[in-house]
């Protein structure tokens, strides 16, 4: 349920579970997990995370998120290890819309692009759970503390157009060019030496 798809240094990682609008098992963040480690160790200079279908992800797994899912360190584990890849160049490519516990992926990563008529709702108050503990830190870095606010305890259903205008996606981006154009956006991390990439990224950061 989790494809991986290698060209050179690019690697993709797409949600690969439509029927069930990409929503995520314990086994499918274990794979995530290690499909970063492994990305990481072939010295990738660039990482897409897409999905498959007219959803990214919903979050957790219904039956799973009743079973202690909604509130394993899995989440946290996944986008640590995003976040920490600095050796490379890190995408999602929201192919429709992001909630729940898959916020954490998106926010991890370097950017984020999207497609028109996404939604982004992260529901933890109405459901009685904590965020992952870096989501709320790294969601108000992109669109403020209130706007953070919005989303994880108003519960706002954000739309593609207000999440470009706040600073959650970079770019909107046709469906049938989503894929296309995060490629383009790693050719310049693709044509350099790793030192380099991992020098900008630390200068930013």
């Amino acid at each position: 349920m989790i494809r991986i798809d290698q060209a050179d240094s690019l690697w993709t990682l797409t949600l690969d579970r439509p029927d069930k609008a990409n929503s995520l098992t314990s086994a499918m963040l274990q794979d995530l997990c290690r499909a970063v480690d492994a990305a990481r160790a072939a010295k990738a200079r660039a990482l897409i995370l897409t999905g498959t279908g007219r959803v990214f992800s919903a979050g957790a797994d219904l039956e799973e998120a009743r079973a202690g899912l909604a509130t394993s360190p899995l989440w946290e584990e996944l986008s640590g290890r995003i976040a920490s890849a600095e050796d490379c160049l890190t995408i999602a490519a929201l192919n429709g819309t992001l909630a729940g516990g898959a916020f954490g992926m998106a926010l991890a990563c370097d950017l984020r692009i999207a497609v028109p008529g996404a939604r982004f709702f992260y529901p933890v108050m109405k459901l009685g759970f904590l965020p992952q503990p870096s989501d709320p830190g790294r969601l108000a870095a992109l669109v403020g503390p209130a706007r953070a606010k919005l989303v994880l305890m108003a519960g706002a259903k954000v739309t593609t157009d207000e999440a470009l205008a706040w600073g959650l996606v970079d770019r909107v981006v046709a469906p049938d060019a989503l894929l296309s154009h995060a490629q383009e956006l790693c050719a310049d991390p693709l044509g350099a030496e790793l030192t380099h990439v991992t020098a900008i990224k630390r200068l930013i950061a």
